[in-house]
């Protein structure tokens, strides 16, 4: 609709206010869907910084409140809004799935399931630098499995990072068969790395 054009001349309080007014963080997941694939067509495409806010507005609250697998309307309007802003959204959602303490488990299936299927290959590496940066945790496990699944080409800093992570992280995961798994995923993808 061409009133959609308005998110494009929002100022970042404006556009909280106007997604606000909305409700678009409790809307039905089946106009969610619908919302996500306007945004598709938008043109110009957001900012970085209105992709970023709507991330948060459509999505942080369902995602954080999530007790069991999302529902298919959700997952294909996460993944159709991945598929256009998948850095803001990744800065948004997944910073905040990997702050959240506790289990977390269907927060964390859902970042492996995007990482695996949705995310171009520069917002997989940024994924992994995000769980690079907080602490590891059993939790964040399959995350990084996720990610070397993707078989990625990773820059050397970041690939460092990994080793480095892994190997001072090492007693703490003394007894997990998720970080046995990753360490020989890791010594088997890139054997030609590590010494």
């Amino acid at each position: 609709p061409p009133e959609l054009h308005v998110l494009n001349n929002c100022s970042p309080s404006q556009l909280e206010g106007l997604c606000s007014f909305l409700q678009l963080s409790t809307c039905p997941e089946h106009l969610l869907v619908c919302f996500c694939g306007w945004l598709l067509a938008l043109t110009p495409d957001l900012s970085y910084t209105s992709a970023a806010i709507l991330a948060e507005q459509l999505f942080l609250r369902r995602v954080l409140s999530l007790t069991q697998p999302p529902s298919r309307h959700l997952m294909a309007a996460l993944a159709s809004f991945c598929s256009k802003y998948s850095q803001p959204f990744c800065r948004v959602l997944v910073a905040a799935v990997l702050r959240e303490p506790g289990e977390g488990a269907e927060q964390t299936k859902l970042v492996c399931e995007l990482v695996e299927e949705c995310l171009e290959p520069d917002s997989v590496r940024l994924v992994l630098s995000q769980v690079l940066e907080v602490p590891l945790s059993e939790k964040l496990l399959p995350v990084v499995q996720a990610v070397l699944g993707r078989q990625e080409v990773l820059p050397p800093e970041l690939f460092d990072l990994l080793v480095l992570t892994l190997c001072r992280q090492a007693p703490a995961f003394a007894t997990s068969l998720n970080y046995a798994k990753l360490v020989t995923a890791v010594l088997t993808m890139y054997q030609s790395q590590v010494s």
